[in-house]
């Protein structure tokens, strides 16, 4: 018995070792060649597997994408959720720093990654019913909406005269973020998309490159459409 559990340990690790290798030359292949280079063909090529080998892995190339979406998601997610939760719970403006400089840094360390999941899609890919990361897109999703939450007692005021009602949103956003802030009203969920908007611009610009001709320090810019973006909320940004 000692034996044959030495003989499985040794597979599995083995096996996941293999798996792990797959997914880095995957996106190894995207950073390379666009997101249509993600082939299983070219993966084992790569890797001096044969095609047939790699199957035994991943059945379809759809199936190795939905692996890869939802690992770097889930990443992405785990990221952000950890720097907001170390953040001062009474502390809103400390919490939106964390949580927006916690996305930037992931995304910075993750370029192939964030192209994945925000960049342009693989072409031909069919996620499964209900999205290829269903967990970590329902994490971001109520997370950026908790970034208005914890403003809104500030921000509530200054958008006083919005006229947004819950027919100008998406079923599917609301279904995410009503039920885990149920007391938000439309105006704050228009809030936080704007907040996301913000921050997920500038990041995208640093990441496909668009500022490099333009700024020597994009951090720097990042850190000041931060600090306005958080003092537009009512809250004074924390140095």
């Amino acid at each position: 018995m000692g034996s044959e559990g030495s003989i499985k340990g040794r597979r599995e690790r083995l096996r996941a070792e293999t798996t792990a290798e797959i997914k880095k030359v995957a996106l190894e292949l995207m950073a390379s060649g666009g997101p249509g280079a993600i082939t299983l063909r070219a993966i084992a090529r790569e890797m001096g597997m044969t095609a047939n080998a790699i199957y035994s892995y991943f059945a379809t190339r759809d199936d190795l994408v939905t692996t890869l979406i939802d690992g770097v998601y889930t990443s992405l997610a785990d990221a952000v959720d950890a720097a907001w939760d170390a953040a001062p719970a009474g502390d809103p403006a400390a919490r939106i720093q964390a949580w927006a400089c916690a996305f930037r840094n992931w995304a910075l360390a993750n370029p192939e990654g964030f192209r994945l999941i925000y960049g342009d899609p693989v072409p031909g890919y069919r996620p499964p019913e209900g999205g290829a990361a269903p967990d970590a897109a329902h994490r971001l999703c109520t997370g950026i909406t908790a970034l208005a939450a914890a403003a809104w007692v500030h921000a509530g005021p200054h958008n006083a005269d919005s006229d947004f009602t819950w027919s100008d949103f998406a079923p599917g956003l609301l279904d995410k973020v009503r039920p885990a802030f149920p007391d938000l009203p439309p105006a704050a969920v228009a809030l936080a998309m704007r907040i996301w908007s913000r921050l997920h611009g500038l990041v995208s610009l640093e990441i496909y490159g668009h500022l490099q001709a333009q700024s020597l320090s994009p951090e720097k810019l990042f850190r000041e459409e931060l600090a306005q973006l958080i003092r537009s909320l009512g809250l004074e940004p924390q140095r």
